[in-house]
């Protein structure tokens, strides 16, 4: 039983860890945490806008996203998320769900009551520190998006957005050598960016172009890694990750 947790656990440990150490007894204690493990189909609900959470979920192996529907059945994605998230976290002290929770692809999930959370934090402050600090980091990519939204350019945008979910993949080994999955759609890109998707389309044929990225089998090559950082005025530093080898 201890190394089939030990194996669910390690992407909550490993993501954890990317931002801020862990003691062998706290990874002991993240390993010791009840979890319910299940396989999900893309575009599968996690949960939904207006339910009330009982648990939070954590991405053990592919994509999910924050979404919300808007007027005429308009999808805004708040955000992307990959293994060692915990998407729902806030909904330890926010149960009350004001957005939907949902795969992007086929993705295996973990499920841990919040009642064992709490138990866990209340044992281990330091851990309730990390968790908090998790949310911050969070906090400061929902503010980059926003200033993304409002301020740059589709190109800008579109390059700000390969960087960081580049370095976020990095940070907990599923990325190396410039090279990172990217199982989205134009549609989806468009969904998270604000951009319809003639204009995401045309400015993924600019950057493929210039030569600074290429997508392919969803897969994204950043061919020129300095030239995307500058055409995105990008600065990892809202991302608070302990290494970086991406400069």
């Amino acid at each position: 039983m201890a190394s089939k947790s030990l194996h669910l656990l390690q992407p909550m440990i490993t993501k954890l860890e990317s931002i801020s150490p862990l003691t062998e007894e706290e990874r002991q204690a993240v390993e010791s945490l009840p979890v319910r493990a299940q396989a999900l189909r893309a575009d599968h609900d996690i949960i939904r806008d207006g339910e009330t959470a009982t648990q939070c979920c954590l991405i053990l192996d592919g994509w999910a996203c924050r979404y919300k529907i808007m007027g005429e059945g308009k999808r805004q994605i708040f955000s992307f998320h990959i293994a060692g998230d915990i998407p729902d976290l806030q909904s330890l002290h926010i149960p009350l769900m004001d957005h939907s929770l949902a795969t992007k692809t086929d993705a295996t999930v973990a499920f841990i009551p919040h009642e064992a959370l709490r138990d866990l934090i209340d044992r281990f402050p330091r851990l309730a520190a990390v968790l908090w600090r998790d949310t911050l980091v969070d906090a400061g990519i929902f503010r980059e998006w926003m200033a993304c939204m409002g301020r740059r350019s589709a190109y800008e945008h579109l390059a700000h957005l390969f960087c960081e979910l580049y370095l976020r993949q990095e940070a907990v080994g599923l990325a190396s050598e410039h090279r990172c999955a990217l199982p989205l759609t134009q549609a989806e890109l468009g969904d998270a960016t604000g951009l319809s998707n003639v204009h995401i389309n045309r400015t993924l044929q600019e950057m493929r172009g210039n030569g600074i990225i290429t997508l392919r089998s969803n897969t994204l090559v950043i061919l020129a890694w300095d030239e995307l950082v500058r055409a995105a005025e990008f600065d990892a530093a809202y991302l608070h990750l302990r290494k970086r080898s991406a400069g």
